[in-house]
């Protein structure tokens, strides 16, 4: 045996596995959980969502619908579905051009919806001031970045026609190419323990089994945040703090390639953002290491959906596929270059960070009140 066999399983190796095994068993919980979440969710809301979508509405409205749609089931992949299926089934005009603009509005409000996962994810780290204040701006700065596209290319969409013209135009093109399919990895192995757990409550005939999924998913979201920060922390803070300074997030390209990359792979931008957010509490990554990676997942949730469109054979469910992708393209071309307009979503997320942890109630109100009561309020009041 040679002389380094003893160091090399000396207890300190055995506890280093040890951690390592109880760190992939551990973040499995945690994606298990956001599962959950968005399982809870949709039983709560998606008839609901569905029946928010079954009419026309003006550009205003169908932007709240968007947002509030999307909060209810937690999927924008499901807001974007039914968004093409009411236009392939001519609900908003028997225009292509028409039918697509009229959807574009749902496209970007479904892109501000889809960032209340990570938000969530956030509270984890509530019981800790300094993670939590990382982790919620880490996680808020993806809601503004979304909420600031949309004030500057609403209006243009509604003027000029910009966004869904050119998506239409793009869709003429690529009509009749083959879709490429392909399911997320993590769906796959979270998918059958989410689905066992619900059907587990849903035969104890319990009268609301999605409140209690909805429990036990905060309940393991909780767990699995605390003790994940901690692993990190304390197996490989410094490895990785190196690895993804001087690779993944070495500058905002490659962050935002590598948050591209990682959607396109999971199939979701909900996981995508919401898997930073542990690091960002722990201190692995900054702020501004995490916007331009969230940016890149914004662009990569728009692929499978526009792979898959191009199987229908008809322009209009293209086109607003390809309006998806524009928008987050358009308002990173906008927002990124001036370095005094992208640091604005930063600074606010770092003023509402600090806001909440002067009064822990304050980010529970945030999310209830931006992504639940001001949309549906208004969506009331001009219906």
């Amino acid at each position: 045996m040679s002389k380094n066999a003893p160091e090399r399983f000396s207890p300190e190796f055995w506890l280093s596995v040890l951690k390592t095994i109880a760190i992939f068993a551990v973040l499995y919980l945690f994606l298990v959980s956001i599962g959950m979440i968005g399982s809870a969710f949709k039983g709560f809301g998606k008839g609901y969502a569905e029946q928010l979508m079954s009419g026309n509405a003006g550009a205003l409205i169908g932007l709240f619908i968007g947002i509030l749609a999307t909060s209810l089931i937690q999927s924008s992949s499901t807001t974007t579905s039914l968004v093409v299926g009411m236009v392939a089934a001519g609900t908003f005009g028997d225009t292509t051009s028409m039918a697509v603009a009229a959807a574009v509005p749902y496209i970007m409000g479904a892109n501000i919806g889809t960032s209340i996962t990570n938000t969530i994810v956030s509270l984890g780290h509530i019981t800790n001031k300094t993670e939590f204040k990382r982790a919620f701006s880490a996680s808020i700065v993806h809601d503004f970045f979304n909420i600031f596209s949309v004030i500057i290319l609403l209006p243009i969409e509604i003027f000029t026609g910009f966004i869904s013209k050119t998506a239409v135009w793009f869709a003429q093109l690529f009509i009749g190419t083959e879709a490429i399919t392909f399911k997320s990895p993590i769906k796959i192995i979270t998918k059958p323990t989410v689905s066992w757990i619900k059907e587990l409550f849903e035969s104890q005939d319990i009268v609301n089994p999605n409140a209690l999924l909805m429990f036990f998913a905060f309940l393991f979201l909780f767990f699995s945040l605390r003790y994940l920060t901690k692993l990190i922390k304390s197996l490989v803070i410094e490895r990785l703090e190196a690895f993804f300074d001087t690779h993944l997030f070495k500058n905002a390209i490659r962050a935002g390639i590598f948050g591209i990359f990682v959607t396109i792979l999971v199939q979701s931008s909900s996981i995508t953002t919401s898997l930073v957010v542990p690091m960002a509490g722990a201190g692995i990554l900054s702020l501004r290491q995490i916007f331009p990676y969230s940016l890149g997942a914004n662009i990569g949730t728009t692929v499978t959906a526009l792979l898959a469109s191009l199987v229908s054979g008809t322009i209009a469910p293209v086109a607003v596929a390809f309006s998806h992708l524009l928008f987050n393209i358009c308002g990173i071309l906008l927002i990124w270059p001036v370095r005094a307009v992208r640091d604005i979503p930063m600074k606010l997320a770092v003023w509402m960070a600090g806001k909440a942890i002067q009064n822990r109630i304050f980010p529970i109100l945030y999310i209830i009140i931006v992504f639940f009561i001001i949309p549906l309020s208004l969506i009331l009041i001009v219906r």
